[in-house]
């Protein structure tokens, strides 16, 4: 007998997610490293960046596990919290704040009348300066260099480089190339776990907008900087504290639904 796995797709400016609803049957455990990698892959698989699982939390409306491209666990995605909370609210779980569980712990989100989804990322004490380069977590580590262009930038080659570097060879970092342009952020990114250029990262956007504002010297405040990304728009709105620190960060952005499924599962599963 067929084992059908019920997904649905969903992408947010380019950075796509299989999405799974486990609030009333576990379809996945959540080890199964080898057969999430095959679903998200480009070709033998539906194809994704990740896969999210939506399942119930006490104390929460809902939480979201996240998986790489590569099928292991991974820590925060923007995007994707995104496209679960959009998820989330076709699934029947409508609410004017959304208060839920992702891999770096609780998060708020809210929908905008534009149809954006929200989401309240972690506050950012410091920022690392190095030489040439800005180095900070937003819920994932993220490697920040401005280029002139970036659309000039070899992205897998150059990423790689950084991410595969001695420094990062163990955990991984993300690796973002951005360039400041006179009322925007241009911003491409490479990711961990994907091991490849994706066409937009959220917590990648957000590290870029607080690192042009630690490079640009803005004042402290509230602000809020659009960012492009080869995939679409999103906007990181902030307050930058005296001290240097960031607080009240919030990313913003479409979620899209783009199709639903079942994936047999039987033919990638051991004899039982």
């Amino acid at each position: 007998m067929s084992r059908l796995l019920p997904f649905y797709k969903y992408h947010g400016t380019g950075n796509d997610f299989i999405m799974v609803d486990q609030r009333h049957n576990r379809h996945l455990k959540g080890d199964e490293q080898t057969l999430i990698a095959r679903l998200c892959h480009r070709h033998f698989g539906i194809g994704a960046d990740g896969l999210i699982l939506l399942q119930l939390r006490d104390g929460y409306d809902f939480e979201m596990v996240y998986f790489n491209a590569d099928g292991r666990p991974s820590s925060m995605c923007g995007n994707g919290a995104r496209c679960t909370v959009a998820f989330a609210n076709a699934l029947g779980i409508h609410k004017t704040d959304y208060h839920f569980l992702a891999p770096d712990g609780p998060h708020r989100a809210r929908q905008r009348a534009n149809g954006w989804i929200e989401i309240e990322m972690k506050p950012v004490g410091s920022i690392e300066a190095g030489e040439g380069f800005y180095y900070l977590d937003t819920g994932s580590p993220h490697y920040i260099r401005f280029v002139p262009d970036v659309d000039k930038v070899d992205v897998v080659q150059e990423g790689q480089a950084v991410r595969y570097a001695e420094r990062f060879r163990a955990e991984g970092t993300n690796v973002n190339f951005v360039t400041q342009q006179n009322n925007h952020l241009d911003v491409a990114t490479y990711e961990r776990g994907v091991e490849d250029e994706t066409l937009s990262c959220g917590t990648g956007v957000t590290a870029a907008a607080l690192a042009a504002a630690q490079e640009s010297n803005m004042p402290a405040g509230t602000h809020c900087s659009p960012v492009w990304t080869k995939g679409g728009q999103l906007e990181v709105c902030f307050e930058r504290e005296p001290t240097g620190g960031f607080r009240n960060i919030w990313l913003c952005g479409p979620a899209q639904y783009v199709f639903q499924g079942r994936f047999n599962l039987s033919p990638l599963l051991p004899p039982s």
